[in-house]
């Protein structure tokens, strides 16, 4: 802002320098205020970058940790369930192999219980022949 001072006796006019100075240095306290508050806002900012980037950093980790988890989470429930089918597996073959005994048992006992009534079957009617033969000797008897 070039400034043309009136001139006086002994060169410029004292009261237009004092009152330019004096705005010069309004205007330069006001800069220099203005750039105490940039810097200020500047370092709050700076600050606030660092927080921010600790936090991206730190979400970062959190994020790799939980991908990790979440892996070691898979591969044991993997590993839980193939052992579960395992398991279950020799569980269904015994409870087949059992039910097969337990029916083996069952259809021999069947076979023996046949085997028995047929025996008591056949003792019975020996019985009954037997019977039938006495009475019959009871008939040829005369009183």
């Amino acid at each position: 802002m070039p400034e043309k001072f009136k001139t006086a006796f002994n060169g410029y006019n004292k009261e237009d320098v004092n009152s330019f100075i004096r705005s010069v240095t309004k205007e330069y306290e006001s800069m220099l205020e203005r750039l105490k508050k940039s810097d200020a806002e500047n370092e709050d900012l700076k600050k606030k970058l660092v927080e921010y980037q600790n936090l991206e950093n730190t979400l970062r980790r959190s994020l790799l940790i939980a991908e990790e988890s979440n892996k070691e989470l898979r591969r044991v429930a993997k590993n839980e369930s193939i052992q579960m089918v395992e398991e279950a597996r020799r569980n269904a073959s015994r409870i087949v192999n059992d039910a097969l005994i337990k029916a083996e048992r069952i259809e021999a006992n069947a076979d023996a219980l046949k085997r028995r009534a047929i025996m008591y079957k056949r003792k019975i009617k020996q019985l009954l022949d037997e019977q039938n033969q006495m009475l019959d000797k009871f008939d040829d008897i005369e009183y």
